[in-house]
């Protein structure tokens, strides 16, 4: 009979699941009803529900429908002997570190996003009974593993998952959605407590685990009637391994299915953007996941009768086959400062618990441990925040934020693929303002006293690009008609471009970094995702539509922002968590858009 052991990160037993697989099409047909809990095993594939690229591996949607729930002691489960045969990587160090090198120079280089997951297989043979020996690294995985979010075994008959997940994608209880960023990992034992502490502060480890909370932050804004907020960072801790995470909470009402589905998949294991992401990863893998960065999800009812969810990623997880055929995908993520030797060394690095439980490679003592207990690391935790947005991280009363020029206005969000667009509707509202968002292939966009043309992905002088040719279009369409605009990275070059400035790309990418920047006289720290730029040499130029205000970087005269009359744009992404001021400068911009005051330097 089909079934599954769990055990949940705060408890102290081990939760046995059995009943009947059932085999759905979409997350729409996963059967919820009361009394009868779902455990739904869900395949990367199912990133095309929301229309996003992916090489189609076939793998079904599983759901186990429990027929029967009960409890037994951890340690029933004794951890026992297995053997592994032929095995080995499906791409060798060199050839996984040329995918690497290709990703950071022919993407996020060109500016197709901030990072990307790229994964690998460990793949082998059990020797003896499949199910005997997840069993055993079952058992394995619950006496050597620490830090784990879910422990689990699944055998669904047709194949077994077993694993040890760090990560929580989303869960739902109380009407709380809680999703939890982890990134960033310090390989336990390669130093001491010194070599931790730097790990703590490298720009790299700390930026990965930054952009990773936007991105998330991202899915917040779509599944929360608020948005999410914000507590930490924290370490998670494990038997091989050191994470940094943050944990995401917000009110929301949804469907527990329509959760899941607007958070396929997390970016720890896609990147960000997500729809660019599915795009680079179908082309630079060039095979399917099957249940690799995917989730197990437990849908079920409360006491009073509401759905309830949990959802980790399906992680540090080992996929076997009924005739022994055994799939251990792992990951790494790149981001500008990757190198391919130090994302080569993380796939070993993340495997290895699991593998260890697999007895194909050696278990390692820890040499970091309690760390989250001295005082110099709280320290190095706690100085993370000190830059970012204080919207995302504290709470507010409704209206603390209303700006008297913008309440009652509507604003209409032009997306151009890239989720931002969520936070930055969130941040209007805080501002007072109703909000519509239509994609940027809408036939015509409808009327409204702001439209603001939001981030994306891709090359803006790309006039052969639809996206790019249609923005280019409904920019000058608006500036024509005097409608007020605003415009966000993507949307800054595209009207950057239409008022006649160059366009080039930058040398070095500008993904997730934060920096202080003179924005019209006043000094804001604000948060990039670019690799692109507008150019001007002075602080003040004429356009096809009136004399625009230009902030310029004296380096290299990049643009940072403009404004004319009836059009303001910015770089940066003012409702990134990266963006300390982000909302000062939303309070600061767009009251004159809709005023038809502007500034001196542009009333001529």
């Amino acid at each position: 009979m089909p079934f599954a052991l769990l055990h949940r990160a705060g408890t102290d037993h081990v939760e046995v699941l059995t009943g009947d697989v059932i085999t759905v099409a979409r997350l729409d047909d996963i059967p919820l009803q009361p009394g009868t809990p779902v455990l739904a095993v869900i395949p990367y594939r199912q990133i095309t529900e929301r229309g996003f690229d992916c090489v189609d591996d076939g793998a079904p949607l599983e759901c186990l429908l429990v027929r029967s729930i009960s409890r037994e002691p951890r340690d029933a489960f004794p951890p026992g002997e297995l053997t592994l045969r032929d095995g080995g990587f499906d791409l060798s160090d060199d050839e996984y570190g040329a995918v690497v090198e290709d990703v950071l120079r022919d993407e996020i280089g060109h500016g197709a996003g901030a990072n990307f997951v790229i994964h690998r297989t460990y793949r082998a043979t059990v020797d003896g009974d499949p199910l005997t020996a997840a069993r055993a690294a079952f058992g394995r995985l619950l006496t050597g593993e620490q830090g784990t979010y879910w422990t689990f075994l699944v055998d669904t008959g047709n194949r077994i998952l077993v694993g040890a997940t760090p990560e929580r994608h989303v869960s739902v209880q109380d009407g709380i959605t809680m999703m939890n960023p982890i990134s960033g990992t310090f390989r336990n034992g390669s130093g001491d407590l010194l070599d931790f502490h730097a790990f703590l502060r490298d720009p790299k480890e700390i930026e990965e685990l930054y952009m990773v909370l936007d991105e998330e932050l991202k899915m917040m804004a779509v599944i929360a009637e608020h948005g999410g907020q914000v507590a930490g960072p924290y370490l998670k801790e494990m038997a091989h391994l050191t994470h940094t995470e943050y944990l995401l909470a917000g009110r929301g009402s949804l469907d527990v299915r329509e959760v899941l589905r607007e958070t396929m998949f997390a970016p720890t294991v896609t990147g960000s953007p997500i729809e660019n992401a599915c795009r680079v990863i179908a082309r630079h893998e060039r095979r399917g996941r099957r249940y690799y960065a995917g989730v197990l999800a437990l849908l079920d009812h409360d006491a009073d009768g509401r759905q309830t969810l949990d959802a980790p990623i399906l992680i540090r997880t080992a996929e076997i086959t009924p005739d022994g055929y055994l799939r251990v995908p792992v990951g790494a993520t790149l981001v500008r400062h990757s190198t391919a030797a130090g994302e080569i060394a993380e796939t070993h690095t993340k495997a290895a618990g699991v593998l260890s439980a697999l007895g194909a490679v050696a278990s390692r003592p820890a040499a970091v441990r309690g760390t989250a207990l001295t005082p110099e690391v709280q320290s190095l935790l706690s100085a993370r925040n000190d830059d970012l947005a204080r919207f995302w991280l504290d709470s507010r009363s409704p209206g603390a934020l209303t700006v008297p020029a913008l309440a009652g206005k509507h604003a209409l969000i032009v997306d151009a693929e890239d989720t931002f667009t969520a936070m930055l509707a969130h941040q209007l509202k805080a501002l007072g303002l109703s909000v519509t968002t239509v994609a940027w292939s809408a036939e015509s966009l409808p009327e409204a006293d702001l439209t603001v043309f939001g981030p994306g992905p891709g090359n803006p002088s790309d006039r052969t690009d639809p996206k790019m040719a249609r923005l280019h279009t409904l920019v000058e369409a608006a500036l024509d008609a005097g409608r007020p605009l605003f415009a966000v990275c993507l949307g800054q070059q595209i009207l950057a471009s239409v008022l006649g400035l160059a366009l080039v790309r930058r040398d070095s990418p500008y993904q997730g970094l934060a920096r202080e920047v003179n924005l019209f006289g006043t000094v804001r720290r604000v948060g990039f995702y670019s690799s692109f730029s507008a150019t001007a040499t002075t602080p003040a130029v004429d356009t096809p539509h009136g004399p625009a205000e230009v902030a310029v970087d004296p380096a290299d005269h990049t643009v940072h922002a403009l404004r004319g009359r009836g059009f303001a744009g910015v770089q940066f992404h003012p409702e990134s968590v990266l963006s300390r001021d982000g909302v000062d400068v939303l309070r600061e911009l767009l009251p004159p858009l809709l005023s038809g005051v502007v500034s001196p330097a542009i009333s001529g």
